[in-house]
């Protein structure tokens, strides 16, 4: 089996013994974002869309250093803190991807780290 790690200064650098994603053939399994500034690596505004937004983009930017993009995920897994807020996850996920959407998980916790508010991970199929 042949691993490549996929790693992007536009996505917050991994804060512990991780990768930011590994690719296994045409595979892609993207680690876990939550919405820190890949520039300052400190969380984004408390406000929950803005939130939501940043973790897109960090999972974005590391499926473009894998050679995809978003359309390409086919399985989202989502953390969130409260559950109140999955509405919102909902309504932003329509700025970020198209039909056919991925599969989806939506898990409540009970923390996440630095105290985001929201977290996901994907796995993403290359053409």
């Amino acid at each position: 089996m042949v691993r490549e790690t996929i790693a992007t200064e536009h996505a917050p650098q991994a804060i512990g013994t991780y990768s930011q994603a590994v690719r296994v053939g045409s595979t892609v399994y993207l680690s876990g974002q939550i919405p820190l500034d890949p520039a300052s690596m400190q969380l984004v505004d408390q406000d929950m869309r803005a939130q939501i937004r940043r973790v897109l983009d960090n999972l974005k930017a590391v499926a473009q250093a894998a050679g995809g993009n978003l359309d390409q995920v086919v399985k989202l897994t989502v953390f969130l803190t409260d559950l109140a807020h999955f509405p919102l996850i909902n309504e932003v996920m329509q700025e970020y991807f198209t039909q056919p959407y991925p599969a989806r998980a939506a898990v409540g916790v009970a923390a996440l780290p630095k105290d985001a508010g929201v977290e996901m991970e994907a796995i993403m199929k290359l053409d």
